[in-house]
């Protein structure tokens, strides 16, 4: 089940995060104030985070918002499944979630940025598979030879 996620989320998401293999120790650091920023201001501005809880367990998690300065065009910031259950379907329910969120709010265009790097492969074709297409490509961006995927989707 996919519900609204809650300050008491946040040790699991972390976890969940970090145990990806995907992310560094500072963009879960990064999450952390997200999270904490979500909870305290941002859900009220129209942030949307969102838990997937499967028998009890959370596996999963979705963050999105409406892009400042844009007509309805939203970025999708996180988006994690447990490395356990990764490639079972999960990934693009939260997906769905993040395009249904955005759509019920006269969202037009999904934007996600992703890394270059060879250990994100697989989230780039994830994203080609959900319709997504790449937008750019914006070279050194993370870092020097690390580029950013800039991805979109009309919606």
């Amino acid at each position: 089940m996919i519900r609204p996620t809650v300050p008491a989320d946040t040790p699991e998401l972390l976890a969940i995060t970090a145990g990806t293999g995907l992310f560094t120790d500072a963009d879960v650091a990064t999450l952390d104030e997200v999270l904490k920023e979500y909870h305290a201001e941002h859900a009220a501005l129209g942030h949307h985070c969102a838990t997937y809880e499967q028998a009890g367990k959370i596996i999963g998690f979705t963050y999105f918002a409406l892009a400042p300065m844009t007509d309805r065009t939203w970025d999708l910031w996180w988006i994690v499944v447990s490395k356990q259950i990764q490639a079972r379907g999960i990934g693009g329910e939260l997906l769905r979630h993040a395009e249904d969120g955005a759509r019920a709010d006269k969202g037009r265009l999904m934007m996600v940025p992703t890394s270059s790097l060879p250990s994100y492969e697989l989230t780039r074709r994830f994203y080609l598979k959900n319709g997504y297409e790449v937008a750019g490509v914006l070279k050194d961006y993370y870092a020097d030879g690390h580029d950013m995927f800039l991805f979109r989707k009309r919606l």
